[in-house]
């Protein structure tokens, strides 16, 4: 798609992003999603990129930024892993980041998480990782996290912008609006911690261009109502 449709749409379809200054004073979890090797690892996969890719890298380097100041806080984290039974497909995608490979673990630069006390990792099987946070009794492993950290915004990163993460956050607001995830207040969506894949028409009959389908992804996110930012920091005068 030529740069003058891109920004033709973009004038048409505005997304407005604020800065957000993050402090203790009001308890926030990081949700990270789906930032695995099968969608984020040069070659690792179906849905991989097959080249460095620069918003998916990007996407990368701040999701870690953000986890190793939530964690050095000692802040709520939650990752979901896309990772799916051989045996059920999900159309209209190829198999991918299947049970047991390594297309399903996390980046080797977020690895780390698998041993911090602060991080909730929920394997998920769907698109939607609220849903996918369903357990066999019923209860709601999402859910459960964040009544129990008492959490009133989450901020929101991961792959992709306009599929897992835009399903992700549209169905958290519909919770918190049905008052079935209090305290719950704030969902930020943070667009340098997202990213899409890339798929130009020239080599699909559905062709899925990457800044289109980011920008669209973030403009459905906040026609539901999350809170866009372009910038996360820290309060700094805070340990």
């Amino acid at each position: 798609m030529v740069p003058h449709t891109i920004d033709l749409l973009k004038e048409q379809l505005p997304v407005n992003q604020e800065s957000v200054l993050l402090t203790g004073h009001t308890t926030t979890g990081l949700v990270l999603v789906d930032i695995v090797n099968g969608f984020c690892t040069v070659g690792a996969g179906n849905l991989a990129p097959t080249q460095p890719d620069k918003q998916i890298s990007e996407m990368v380097e701040e999701s870690v930024r953000l986890a190793r100041v939530f964690c050095d806080k000692k802040w709520p984290v939650f990752a979901f892993l896309d990772s799916h039974h051989p045996d059920i497909p999900e159309h209209p995608y190829p198999p991918h980041c299947i049970v047991g490979t390594d297309e399903s673990n996390l980046v080797p630069d977020l690895q780390w998480l698998e041993n911090e006390p602060n991080v909730t990792l929920r394997r998920k099987d769907c698109i939607d990782g609220f849903l996918g946070s369903i357990e066999k009794d019923g209860s709601n492993l999402f859910v459960n996290w964040v009544q129990s950290n008492q959490i009133k915004a989450i901020l929101v990163v991961g792959i992709c912008t306009d599929i897992c993460v835009l399903d992700f956050v549209c169905t958290t607001l519909s919770a918190r609006n049905h008052r079935l995830l209090a305290p719950l207040e704030d969902v930020i969506v943070y667009s340098r911690g997202c990213a899409t894949f890339d798929l130009p028409v020239e080599i699909a009959k559905t062709a899925h261009p990457q800044e289109l389908m980011h920008h669209i992804g973030l403009y459905m996110a906040k026609g539901r109502g999350a809170k866009l930012v372009s910038e996360v920091s820290f309060d700094t005068k805070e340990p």
